[in-house]
């Protein structure tokens, strides 16, 4: 049951009558009156029970892209339906306009939208939705809430993508278009073309030059078909909230993507924008989610359906309040990756990360494999390194300043063990992970 505004009016219309005729019979016959009326009201009311509410499936939607869902709602009994219903989403659905005006009569059938602008990444479930009836004379509705199920995959942005077709254009020159003189690992062979002056003796190819007879090189490229593992943290560091808009600690806006909310989520448009450009190259991708098992995986698959099963995979991981096992990983990376392959391990580029065992882990897995490490660095650090206002600011400065030496420190650390280190702001981690596999690749490093 529920009472509506017309109830309380009639009920303040009752102060005239005891003002007319002061006394607590006028008070009590009112109130007596008024309880009689919404009672008779609600007994009229038409039962919600009646009402049958059936939801559309929903496809998928990207982050920060409108979505409509839509309810069948079907009266099955003899009586007109007034009022209201609402369409109850958690929060993060970002639900819009999700109260409708019900007008229905008996036996008809009326389709009703609710805008979704979901602002979280995962699935986003629906709550109830709620049927208020109202009576004859709209003084008191019978209500009911019922779940209806409903889910909504929300996929990352992929913002991310905006630096593919520089970076194709690059992977282009690269790829038969600047072939290399020196064979090495990682190489393939690409063409012969006529010695010149400056060529290295050692590329001449002495049978097909006594063929043609004139001297002729062989040239080189960067080998295809190469192995790319990308390895996400999902442990705790991944919960790591950084600075962006609207942040209390970015203010000003530092330009950084309002989905990025968590390091996770950054480090999910790097690995995206990384196995776009290693499938476009003919690489194999594959890709492991783990902190203490295994969240989510993907093998590489043709370059069509790789990324639709990456975003698939990606969008309903949350990171995980644990510390990452680092010895399952390595023994998930030499499972997964039996030939020499490129390893990319996104996680935080921390000395308390290192201690928990990370440090061993990669010392061995770069003896056997060409290891990135690709870490997102928080903006707000540099932002409060640059605070002298007052001796608080001043301290905090110098807070910043030795995390951040930390953080240079653990680089240098992990470069002499072979690891290569990317570590750059949100929004800039994606293209420099993305300029390190083109770098490793036209060096012949794959």
């Amino acid at each position: 049951m529920a009472v509506t505004g017309r109830a309380v009016l009639l009920v303040l219309a009752g102060l005239v009558l005891v003002v007319a005729w002061p006394g607590w019979t006028s008070f009590w016959l009112w109130a007596l009156l008024s309880a009689l009326l919404v009672a008779l009201d609600v007994v009229l009311a038409p039962s919600p029970r009646r009402v049958r509410v059936e939801r559309s499936p929903l496809p998928a939607v990207r982050l920060g892209e409108p979505r409509e869902t839509e309810l069948l709602v079907t009266n099955t009994g003899g009586r007109r339906v007034r009022g209201v219903l609402r369409d109850a989403w958690v929060p993060s659905a970002g639900a819009r306009s999700s109260r409708h005006r019900l007008d229905l009569p008996a036996g008809e059938r009326r389709r009703f939208t609710t805008v979704l602008v979901p602002n979280r990444r995962g699935d986003r479930l629906s709550d109830r939705v709620t049927l208020r009836c109202a009576g004859p004379l709209g003084l008191a509705a019978r209500q009911r809430s019922a779940p209806v199920p409903g889910r909504l995959r929300v996929l990352p942005p992929f913002a991310s993508r905006k630096h593919l077709p520089s970076r194709l254009a690059r992977l282009r020159e690269l790829d038969g278009r600047s072939s290399v003189q020196h064979r090495g690992q990682g190489t393939e062979f690409d063409s012969l073309r006529e010695y010149v002056d400056g060529d290295d003796v050692r590329s001449i190819d002495w049978r097909a030059s006594a063929r043609r007879q004139a001297v002729v090189v062989r040239t080189w490229r960067p080998e295809r078909d190469r192995r790319v593992l990308l390895v996400v943290d999902t442990s705790r560091t991944s919960a790591a909230r950084l600075a962006g808009p609207g942040d209390p600690r970015d203010p000003a806006g530092a330009g950084v993507p309002a989905a990025v909310a968590v390091r996770l989520d950054a480090q999910i448009e790097a690995a995206l924008l990384t196995a776009a450009l290693a499938a476009r190259a003919g690489d194999r991708v594959d890709l492991v989610a783990h902190d203490r098992r295994v969240r989510a995986r993907v093998r590489g698959g043709t370059r069509g359906d790789l990324l639709p099963s990456l975003v698939e995979a990606l969008a309903p991981l949350e990171p995980s309040l644990v510390e990452a096992d680092w010895d399952a990983v390595a023994t998930e990376v030499r499972t997964t990756a039996r030939q020499r392959s490129l390893v990319v391990l996104l996680t935080a580029l921390d000395s308390s990360v290192l201690d928990s065992g990370l440090l061993a882990v990669l010392e061995q897995l770069a003896t056997r494999h060409t290891v990135v490490l690709a870490a997102v660095d928080d903006p707000a650090l540099t932002r409060l390194a640059r605070g002298r206002s007052d001796a608080e600011a001043v301290y905090t400065a110098a807070a910043a300043e030795a995390a951040t030496a930390e953080r240079d420190r653990t680089a240098r650390l992990l470069a002499r063990l072979g690891v290569e280190v990317v570590h750059a702001d949100p929004e800039g981690l994606a293209p420099a992970l993305a300029d390190r596999y083109l770098a490793l690749k036209a060096a012949g490093r794959l």
